[in-house]
C-alpha cells in the first residue's frame, strides 16, 4: 500500500488534519493571525482573490488563515467537501436556516432540540411566515407523515440536548429527499468521532464547536459542513455579509482542543456508561437517559449509526427540584454551569442550562421535567465521579420536601 492510498484513522487526523499548509517559519503549530486585512501589490491578483478566482484572504470578516485551518480539520473529520465557521453554535444554526428559508417554506423538526434552536422554531421563524411542525422525537412514523405533507428543511438533532434521544438518520433522509427537502443534523453531542451524518446522505452537518470539539470551555464557535460545496458557499455568503465570523483566537483554541478530541471522547464514553448504570441502580434516581443503556427507546438505532454512545447523559431524581437543590451543590467534581463537553464534568438542571430560554410550560410540552439534571462527563477518574455522585445523592432528604 502506497502512502497516498492509506487513509489515516480519525485519531491521527484529529491531530494532523487541516494544519500543515497553514504553518509558517518552520513552526509546528498553526499561528494565530490577527490581521483584519490582507494587502496586495498586484492589482489583478488582488481582484482575483477578492472575486474568488484565486486562493487568498482579503478581510477578516470573510476569511482568516487560522479560522480556515479549523474549518479544514472539521471538514476532514466529518468526511465533508466544504465547511464554514461561525462565532457561536447558535450562529451556525440560525445562519444555516436563514440562508435557505423564505416566507411560505415549511420546516419539520423534533420537539426536544436544544432550547435556543427550539426558540428559533417556536418564536422567530413563524414571524417570517415560515411554518414549523415539531414532532415527537423518536416517532419516525409521525415525522415521515409530516415530511410527506411538504417540507423544505428537515432539521434533526441526534442525540438531543438534554434528553439524549435518538433519531434514525438514514430513515429520515430517505423520506426527506423524496420530497426534495434538505436535511440538517446537529452533530454536537456525537462529534465526528462517534457519528458522521454525511455517510447517511445528510445535506448539512452542524456543530457547536464550543462543546466537545474545543473541549476546554474557553472558546465559542460553530461550524457547518457538507458534501455539497454549493450549499456551504451559500451559507458562507450569508455569514460574510451578516458578520457572525469566528474570531482567530477562538479558532486557535478550538484547533488545539481538537487534537485531543479522540482521547477525550473515548474516556468520556467509557465513564458515561459506567455512571449511567450506577445511577440506574440508585434508589433516589427516578430515571436515567443514556443511549448506551439497553432500555433506551432507541438503543438499537444508536448502535447502528454511532460508534459509541457519547459523554452526555441526563437523569431525574425522585423529589424533582427540591431534591436537585439538596444534592447538586454537594457535588465536588462538577462545575454547576451552563456548558457541556469540557474536560471537567459539568452539571445542571435543564431549566437553567439547555432550556433556560423556555417557560416551565414550554419545557413540560417538550417532555423536559423541571428536575431533569444534565450531566456532561469529563475526563476525571470515573470511580471518583461515581463516589462524588453517591455522596451528593445521600443528602437528599424527602422529609424536607
Amino acid at each position: 500500500m502506497t502512502r497516498k492510498e492509506h487513509r489515516a484513522s480519525v485519531d491521527t487526523r484529529s491531530v494532523w488534519a487541516g494544519e500543515k499548509e497553514y504553518r509558517v517559519h518552520g513552526a509546528t503549530q498553526v499561528p494565530v493571525v490577527h490581521s483584519v486585512s490582507y494587502g496586495y501589490d498586484d492589482m489583478d491578483h488582488w481582484f482575483y482573490v477578492a472575486t474568488g478566482k484565486e486562493e487568498g484572504h482579503i478581510y477578516g470578516r470573510n476569511t482568516n488563515p487560522t479560522v480556515q485551518s479549523f474549518e479544514d480539520k472539521v471538514k476532514d473529520l466529518e468526511g465533508a467537501k466544504a465547511a464554514t465557521s461561525f462565532s457561536t453554535g447558535m450562529a451556525a444554526i440560525s445562519n444555516a436556516l436563514a440562508t435557505f428559508l423564505v416566507p411560505g417554506n415549511r420546516v419539520v423538526s423534533i420537539k426536544d432540540t436544544y432550547g435556543g434552536t427550539n426558540k428559533i422554531f417556536d418564536e422567530f421563524l413563524p414571524k417570517l411566515n415560515i411554518d414549523v411542525t415539531l414532532c415527537e422525537t423518536g416517532n419516525h412514523e409521525e415525522m415521515e407523515a409530516e415530511v410527506r405533507k411538504g417540507c423544505d428543511i428537515l432539521y434533526l438533532e441526534t442525540p438531543t440536548n438534554p434528553t439524549v434521544k435518538i433519531t434514525d438518520i438514514e430513515r429520515m433522509v430517505k423520506v426527506a429527499h423524496e420530497v426534495g427537502a434538505l436535511v440538517f443534523v446537529d452533530n454536537t453531542f456525537a462529534t465526528p468521532i462517534l457519528q458522521n451524518p454525511l455517510d447517511y446522505g445528510v445535506d448539512l452537518v452542524i456543530h457547536s464547536a464550543t462543546k466537545f470539539l474545543g473541549g476546554h470551555a474557553d472558546a465559542l464557535g460553530g461550524v457547518v459542513c457538507s458534501n455539497d460545496e454549493e450549499l456551504v458557499e451559500k451559507i458562507y455568503h450569508y455569514r460574510e455579509i451578516n458578520g457572525a465570523s469566528l474570531d482567530p483566537m477562538a479558532a486557535y483554541l478550538l484547533l488545539r482542543g481538537m487534537k485531543t478530541l479522540h482521547l477525550r471522547i473515548k474516556q468520556q464514553c467509557e465513564s458515561a456508561d459506567k455512571i449511567a448504570r450506577f445511577l440506574q441502580q440508585h434508589d433516589k434516581v427516578e430515571a436515567v437517559f443514556y443511549p448506551g443503556l439497553e432500555n433506551h427507546p432507541n438503543h438499537d438505532i444508536a448502535k447502528k449509526q454511532m460508534r459509541d454512545f457519547g459523554g452526555m447523559l441526563s437523569f431525574a431524581v425522585k423529589g424533582e427540584m427540591d431534591a436537585v437543590r439538596q444534592f447538586l451543590p454537594r457535588l465536588e467534581y462538577a462545575n454547576r454551569a451552563a456548558n457541556l463537553g469540557a474536560v471537567e464534568t459539568t452539571v445542571g438542571p435543564a431549566r437553567t442550562t439547555s432550556h433556560i430560554e423556555n417557560t416551565p410550560e414550554e419545557r413540560a410540552a417538550l417532555g423536559i421535567p423541571e428536575g431533569l439534571v444534565r450531566y456532561s462527563v469529563g475526563i476525571e477518574n470515573v470511580d471518583d465521579l461515581i463516589a462524588d455522585l453517591k455522596q451528593a445523592l445521600s443528602y437528599i432528604n424527602y422529609t424536607d420536601n
